[in-house]
């Protein structure tokens, strides 16, 4: 397998132009990953933290890790409704991202992010979970899917429309199943700044890139970055992007999670790009899902189909 089956490669040069709805130049996605991290496993073997760790020593499974486990759960306790309360605040909507075990332990961040009509996209079952765990294994994979759909379903009273897998991190059936199970995107590649279309055995499926780069794991629990190297580096970003919509369109989607970019320093930096961006002619704020939408009835006249392939064909 040298590459994916899945999607073509079109460089941008080979592309018509892409021209959003309403005149809009730059579409900007700002990104709340709610998560939640069970404190332990029944085996000896290190479970997978679903993220940078505070405290970088590792403990068995089967122990405790109290400093990693509640420096995440400051998240789930301060740092989300912080997060909120600056969206709120710039009127700027948002979307989140939930793991099953998020919409049932911690339900009251669900509820807040509902009641406000932002965008909920699935996002695995447990962040120590992940999808790349199944790989050669797709009836448990299914299943995992179809138990987050289910517990979606119990809170929120609707399907998820969208995936974002734990970590970024998903398998060769991945896409196949999301459309088999009902599913009209997902947004885990980090590959392109535009939307494009997926292959799948069950039909296509819209694929809207995320970016690790732009992203508080990378500026601050990676980067140790003060807030203004945080700001300059999307600020930056934003600059390039919106400098080249202004022929075809492009995506600029910034990851946040609770526990990094709720904290108050990170949070300076949020406040500031978002004064900094949000009054900036030809910016939009969309739901994915509007972007599925509009880009599932408009692709063909971005990136035309592959004459060698179907929409609906896919490996096994």
């Amino acid at each position: 397998m040298l590459s994916p089956d899945h999607y073509d490669y079109v460089p941008m040069p080979d592309r018509a132009p892409l021209k959003w709805p309403g005149g809009y130049r730059i579409a900007v996605i700002f990104t709340i990953n709610c998560e939640f991290w069970p404190m332990t496993w029944d085996k000896k073997e290190p479970m997978y933290p679903g993220g940078p760790a505070s405290i970088p020593h590792v403990l068995p499974g089967d122990v405790p890790d109290y400093a990693n486990w509640t420096w995440r759960e400051y998240g789930h306790r301060v740092g989300v409704w912080r997060l909120f309360e600056e969206f709120d605040r710039s009127g700027v909507p948002t979307a989140c991202t939930i793991n099953a075990l998020t919409a049932l332990e911690r339900t009251p961040i669900v509820e807040a992010a509902n009641e406000r009509g932002w965008e909920i996209i699935a996002h695995n079952w447990s962040q120590t979970d992940i999808m790349s765990s199944y790989s050669g294994k797709p009836d448990e994979e299914r299943e995992v899917i179809q138990r987050v759909v289910d517990a979606y379903e119990s809170v929120l009273g609707r399907r998820p429309r969208g995936w974002l897998s734990s970590s970024l991190r998903s398998t060769h059936e991945t896409p196949h199943l999301l459309k088999e199970l009902g599913f009209d995107f997902m947004a885990c590649y980090l590959n392109d700044d535009q939307p494009y279309m997926m292959r799948t055995r069950h039909g296509p499926l819209v694929q809207i890139p995320y970016s690790n780069d732009i992203n508080d794991f990378a500026v601050f629990s990676r980067g140790a970055m003060a807030a203004s190297g945080a700001f300059e580096r999307f600020r930056d970003e934003f600059d390039i992007l919106y400098e080249e919509s202004e022929t075809s369109g492009r995506i600029m989607n910034i990851g946040l999670h609770p526990h990094v970019m709720g904290r108050g320093y990170a949070v300076k930096a949020l406040r500031e790009f978002i004064a900094y961006v949000k009054d900036i002619d030809g910016v939009w704020f969309p739901k994915r899902e509007e972007i599925s939408d509009w880009y599932a009835e408009n692709h063909a006249s971005h990136i035309a189909p592959n004459d060698n392939s179907s929409e609906n064909s896919g490996s096994d």
